[in-house]
């Protein structure tokens, strides 16, 4: 099994999890990764390492092998130097709804510098939904 913090378009309900998370999940939970949250004018969000709650999903993947899928979606070559990726997918402490924590899981990071460049805007409550943020 392989755990992934989701927070934005592959989210449950979100434009991206049927095509490339669903087929793939075993389970899905509401969970909390510390970082930073930003909405893109290109239409999805970014987060960046940081010490605000973000809200996402933790979904439990039926092995290593379906991530190759989603690093697809997400433009990510582990083969790649860390500045040719749009993301990277890093091990992060997950917590649960209480801040317990839940052990680790991959998830996709942009570099500040990135989000700066493509005009990312900060989220603050740290949740992002296209019902929140219709550009996509």
């Amino acid at each position: 099994m392989c755990k992934l913090f989701v927070y934005g378009t592959l989210k449950p309900d979100e434009s991206a999890y049927a095509n490339y998370c669903a087929p793939h999940v075993m389970r899905a939970e509401v969970a909390l990764m510390q970082g930073q949250l930003f909405h893109l004018p290109q239409g999805y969000p970014a987060m960046t390492v940081g010490d605000r709650w973000v809200t996402g999903a933790l979904l439990t993947l039926r092995d290593e092998a379906a991530i190759a899928h989603i690093d697809q979606f997400e433009d990510y070559d582990p083969t790649l130097p860390a500045t040719s990726n749009l993301y990277q997918r890093l091990q992060r402490p997950v917590f649960a709804t209480t801040q317990a924590p839940l052990g680790t899981a991959w998830a996709y990071l942009m570099a500040a510098e990135r989000v700066i460049a493509l005009g990312g805007i900060p989220i603050d409550e740290g949740i992002w939904s296209r019902r929140t943020f219709p550009s996509i």
